[in-house]
């Protein structure tokens, strides 16, 4: 079971006037999360992009429980909970790296899809990155 660990600190542009981190930046985190993930398996975006096969998200929620602040260290890990051949779901943590506090939780969907957004068998279209994906789904 892959569940990479991806750490930064808060910078101050993700603050807000309260001066906690926006919600807008979540997905991003998310992201920088997912893309940890596909690069720790062996696949970086770049190489399914080159694919002509794109991961476009679908579905997107985040559950906030503790604020995070300008220069907090933050670690996000991410596991791929559910796979077929046309879709992915992904699980997110954020926690504050220094007193292992959760700061929220989330989770996304996405399809398999070519260039122009139709759906793609990816076990057929790229069997060698569903057998690896089919190993890290918790």
């Amino acid at each position: 079971m892959l569940i990479p660990r991806t750490k930064f600190a808060v910078k101050y542009a993700e603050t807000d006037q309260m001066g906690i981190v926006h919600h807008s930046n979540y997905p991003v985190w998310f992201e920088a999360a997912r893309t940890d993930f596909f690069k720790k398996l062996g696949f970086p975006y770049s190489k399914i992009e080159s694919e002509g096969i794109l991961l476009p998200l679908t579905d997107l929620k985040c559950c906030f429980k503790s604020p995070a602040r300008y220069e907090d260290e933050v670690e996000i890990r991410v596991q791929a909970i559910k796979l077929t051949c046309v879709r992915i779901i992904f699980a997110y943590k954020v926690n504050n790296c220094i007193d292992n506090i959760l700061i929220a939780t989330g989770e996304t969907s996405h399809a398999w899809t070519d260039k122009n957004l139709d759906p793609v068998n990816l076990q057929k279209r790229l069997p060698e990155l569903y057998k690896e994906l089919k190993r890290a789904v918790f």
